[in-house]
């Protein structure tokens, strides 16, 4: 009876499989696409030109890359993977030595240091939304990069989570008063080179993220090695 079922099955399988669609000229027209819009803004502003051309390369590398902060959270509690925390770990080490390098040529040249004023204060508001968003972004099952990179994809979830990271950004920034009334505005403000001069400052950073990287490595290694002997 095994035998004659055989073919059928086969059959069936491969009946049920779709050809799968050339995608090539779909790329090649959204490149060009990508190309005349970039045109268009560089004609209107030369800096909307820059930015579209740089807001495609790095849809480009977040989608090849799998970049995604979420994953660099979630991964290690789940499967115990941690190679993209220790990607974003580097992407963290190489833009601190960057900054810190811009910043500090703006201080020695006796200039005002970029993005001074968006230091942003040290209070419970931090810490609530930064538990609600990463409640949020698990749930959606991407953060803010990783969404806009599915919805270019086609992800119809990831759609409907960037509806609604709209709104709640909509009705955050509407309590954002609020918000700074009560917890922001008597916060502390830290400025790391403030406290540990710039040397320090960067040093201190760059072993903090040296140590996160370690431990995450051990703790993939141990998880990994689990998995393997079970």
């Amino acid at each position: 009876m095994s035998e004659p079922s055989t073919p059928i099955v086969r059959k069936r399988a491969t009946a049920s499989r779709k050809k799968k669609r050339n995608q090539i000229p779909f790329g090649f027209l959204v490149f060009a696409l990508m190309i005349v819009v970039g045109i268009l803004l560089s004609m209107r502003e030369s800096a909307l030109g820059m930015f579209w051309l740089f807001g495609g390369c790095f849809g480009f590398i977040l989608q090849k890359s799998r970049f995604c902060f979420t994953a660099s959270m979630r991964d290690p509690c789940i499967t115990g993977s941690t190679s993209v925390t220790k990607a974003v770990l580097v992407a963290f080490a190489l833009t601190s030595i960057g900054f810190t390098a811009i910043k500090y040529s703006a201080f020695a040249a006796g200039q005002t240091i970029p993005g001074q004023s968006y230091i942003m204060p040290i209070s419970i508001a931090t810490a609530v939304g930064g538990i609600l968003f990463g409640i949020g972004m698990v749930i959606a099952g991407g953060c803010a990069s990783g969404t806009l990179m599915r919805v270019g994809e086609g992800f119809t979830m990831q759609m409907l989570a960037l509806l609604f990271f709209v709104i709640g950004s909509l009705w955050g920034a509407k309590d954002m008063g609020w918000w700074t009334e009560h917890f922001i505005a008597g916060a502390p403000r830290v400025f790391l080179p403030d406290v540990f001069g710039w040397l320090g400052a960067i040093v201190l950073q760059l072993l903090i993220i040296a140590c996160l990287f370690v431990a995450a490595d051990l703790w993939e290694r141990k998880k990994m090695g689990t998995t393997e002997g079970e």
